[in-house]
């Protein structure tokens, strides 16, 4: 599972960056095309902030969807599923939104 890996990495960028400030919440973005599934990191947040100025912080995931345009026929259109093809029927797609993985804001006391 590389969720905690992931999320092991959120909670240390926010600790070094927030240093010992007490941190109430943390809203994350992460696409649905980003190979990163948010129950499993919202599983992992808890554990991992356990003995870190995050322990007891609330968590929020926005997940936007994903989106794409086709080079072929140039159509623009939403993407649920990580293997990109158009409604044309051509795979030569390029995946315009849906990857990110960011840390959009941080709560501290």
């Amino acid at each position: 599972m590389h969720e905690l890996s992931v999320t092991q990495s959120v909670v240390d960028a926010i600790t070094e960056r927030m240093g010992d400030a007490t941190v109430l919440g943390v809203c994350l973005e992460i696409g649905k095309l980003s190979g990163v599934v948010p129950d499993a990191v919202r599983f992992c947040f808890d554990v991992v902030c356990t003995g870190t100025t995050l322990e007891g912080a609330w968590l929020e995931i926005d997940e936007p969807e994903g989106r794409a345009r086709c080079r072929d026929c140039a159509a623009e259109f939403r993407l649920d599923d990580p293997i990109p093809l158009c409604p044309c029927g051509s795979a030569n797609v390029e995946i315009t939104a849906g990857r990110q993985l960011r840390i959009m804001s941080v709560e501290v006391n």
